[in-house]
């Protein structure tokens, strides 16, 4: 049993206890070979895996491995055994951000002071694809020479999380700091729903009390659907113009994250700071967490995958003769993001074929019915490169597979697919099709569409 004085792993000796949870408890723990003090999250594996919300653990893992920034909370280790899991974080002594709130109202200067270091670190937290979708002053701390971090990334979405129509559609967060297009539940743009919970805690710094408020949930709510807010006699004139864009109810017209850096109230005394390259060893830890039972899992996947069925009309549809993407997409907007290749082998050769390539590239995998989807360890000029593969069936014995771009620069896609895919793939791919235009082998320039049926051997 854990608790005071107990040793872990052979790695730390836990202290007093922090905080506690539904599933979890903090503890102020020492790492024995450095003396370093740490903060030591202890997860109950069997709850979290009885209720489902693996998948959470695991994105909070992914998530703070890739938000590497002085203004975000450290995650130094994670340990599992067959009922645990450990995370060894960055500990921070200064206490919450709402206990300095909760005294009374920040000086102006002071205030900005934070929501600068708020802003720096939401931005670079964006520019990796995540989004915090909980941002309050309880989930900000402060170090002991009183520098933001930002805390507890369990409800945060990564790019992935987005469904097909670019938006972010799990209603989340604490009701006074929640965005409108939140509530409204219509899909919402992780980033501006962001920018929204940082005008509310901006104003609180300010004001010392919430912008929107009302014993009345459902009343708040319509508060802040209509961003109905007062600003106090004290507020000076250009933080009422920028709250004004901050708490801006129509997501569209909000004031960007670039624009926003460009204020002139923000930019006074501002000291931009970089994020850190990540630690490789974490994400190996996070693949180790739940090790058994992905590969338990893993194998029941690969055994039921299905590929999606095509009909005719999808069929023809995949021809670039028929394409008609151009005529809906401006000049510029179509990189060459995207290839196909047919194949006469069966679903679990091409799977298999997709996972040695992903092991060798030291690529993570994830399958869901009829799709693959491939995601990059090394961090590339636009984060990590994430790829999907869908399986197309078009016979029994025949299919069609579509590589797309889900995430990170162009280039270097281009370039992992033309140096390191499509070779790997030699011995099962029938012919290529990339985007405007097709490669087969021997020089058959034959489209997909054209080779959609193989010819009949018997």
């Amino acid at each position: 049993m854990d608790k005071k004085g107990s040793i872990l792993m052979h790695k730390y000796e836990l202290g007093r206890l922090l905080g506690q949870g539904t599933f979890a408890k903090v503890y102020n723990g020492r790492n024995i070979a450095t003396s370093q003090h740490v903060a030591v999250k202890i997860i109950d594996k069997e709850k979290v895996m009885r209720v489902g919300m693996i998948d959470q653990i695991k994105r909070e893992i992914s998530v703070m491995r890739l938000v590497r920034h002085p203004n975000v909370v450290q995650l130094n280790e994670v340990m599992a055994t067959k009922t645990k899991i450990y995370f060894a974080m960055e500990l921070v002594k200064g206490g919450e951000l709402f206990n300095k709130v909760a005294k009374g109202r920040l000086k102006e200067d002071v205030a900005r002071k934070y929501f600068q270091q708020l802003i720096g670190a939401v931005d670079f937290c964006h520019s990796r694809g995540v989004y915090h979708r909980d941002l309050k002053p309880e989930n900000l701390l402060l170090d002991e020479h009183g520098n933001l971090k930002i805390s507890d990334f369990g409800l945060s979405a990564l790019c992935e999380s987005r469904r097909n129509d670019g938006l972010l559609h799990t209603m989340c967060g604490t009701p006074a700091y929640v965005a409108p297009e939140v509530i409204n539940k219509k899909g919402y743009d992780g980033s501006k729903a962001d920018i929204w919970s940082c005008g509310v805690i901006l104003f609180v710094l300010l004001a010392g009390f919430l912008p929107f408020h009302d014993s009345n949930l459902m009343e708040m709510y319509k508060k802040i659907i209509k961003s109905e807010f007062k600003c106090p006699q004290w507020f000076s004139t250009d933080v009422r113009r920028l709250l004004s864009r901050l708490l801006d109810p129509n997501p569209s017209t909000r004031i960007t994250m670039a624009k926003l850096m460009e204020n002139s109230w923000f930019k006074k005394g501002f000291k931009p700071v970089e994020g850190h390259q990540k630690q490789q060893h974490i994400e190996e830890e996070e693949e180790e967490v739940f090790q058994e039972e992905e590969d338990e899992k893993d194998k029941k996947t690969t055994a039921m995958m299905k590929p999606t069925s095509l009909n005719a009309f999808d069929i023809i549809s995949l021809s670039p003769v028929f394409d008609l993407s151009g005529l809906f997409e401006r000049r510029g907007e179509r990189e060459k993001v995207e290839s196909r290749f047919t194949t006469q082998m069966p679903v679990a050769m091409i799977v298999s074929k997709l996972e040695e390539i992903a092991q060798v590239e030291s690529f993570k995998v994830k399958k869901k019915e009829g799709m693959v989807k491939l995601q990059g360890s090394k961090e590339g000029r636009k984060g990590l490169l994430a790829i999907d593969a869908e399986i197309f069936q078009v016979t029994p014995s025949f299919h069609v597979v579509e590589v797309k771009k889900r995430a990170g620069d162009t280039l270097e896609y281009n370039q992992f697919c033309n140096r390191d895919l499509k070779p790997s793939l030699k011995d099962i791919v029938w012919t290529w099709q990339d985007q405007g235009q097709e490669q087969g082998q021997g020089g058959d320039t034959s489209a997909p569409v054209q080779a959609a049926v193989p010819a009949r051997t018997d």
